[in-house]
């Protein structure tokens, strides 16, 4: 092998650090939740109405992740998740869908080893609470 080869194989990953802040780890379980079969929400209803509230509000953000709360590691992740069900599901079976894509979605994307994913069900959401929502 020539020299220039050498240097071009140098391993680089011990050069310096990569951080992921805690915002990038709850904003990619909450997408990863989101998208679950079942979940119709994240978040309590007061929650659910302070995040629409800042959409509203000019510079108040248009991207937010209640109803998620991690803790970061150098390592490992955890994740806490309120989450509202569409009624008719079965709870539990979407607890196990939303854990697994939470999961694979952060370790796959961070690198991070997720340690737990508790899910808290906050609300069953109702057809016509969109109804009422609406009319009010």
């Amino acid at each position: 092998m020539t020299e220039s080869a050498e240097r071009g194989a140098r391993n680089t990953g011990n050069l310096g650090r990569t951080t992921i802040a805690d915002g990038v780890v709850a904003k990619i379980a909450y997408l990863a939740a989101a998208e679950s079969i079942g979940v119709h929400a994240l978040g309590s209803g007061f929650s659910r109405s302070v995040g629409a509230l800042r959409k509203r509000v000019p510079g108040g953000g248009t991207t937010t992740v209640h109803g998620v709360k991690v803790e970061v590691g150098e390592k490992q992740a955890a994740v806490d998740l309120d989450i509202v069900v569409d009624y008719g599901e079965v709870i539990p079976q979407v607890g196990r869908a939303v854990r697994q894509n939470v999961i694979s979605a952060v370790e796959g994307m961070t690198g991070l080893q997720v340690v737990e994913v508790n899910i808290g069900v906050s609300d069953v959401w109702l057809p016509e609470e969109e109804e009422e929502e609406r009319v009010q």
